[in-house]
């Protein structure tokens, strides 16, 4: 699978990794990839979205909610 952000479309970065002796090698930067469930168009999908765009607002998070507890079971206070 891709890793590549499906909100922004952030992709992995490539560069070198230099040691101290100057030996260089490929290495590569990926962003920071997170699969949520989303509100998308009115549809409930997972989607795989960087955390840039999650800080930002960018989507409609979507949570599980659980059966609500009858009348004769809720706590009193």
């Amino acid at each position: 699978m891709a890793k590549v952000c499906e909100i922004c479309g952030k992709k992995p970065v490539f560069g070198n990794s230099i040691s101290h002796a100057h030996n260089i090698s490929k290495r590569r930067w990926n962003p920071n990839l997170q699969t949520v469930r989303a509100n998308i168009d009115g549809t409930v999908k997972k989607i795989r979205v960087c955390t840039s765009c999650l800080k930002a607002g960018k989507i409609i998070k979507v949570t599980r909610h659980k059966k609500p507890r009858p009348e004769s079971e809720q706590p009193t206070a």
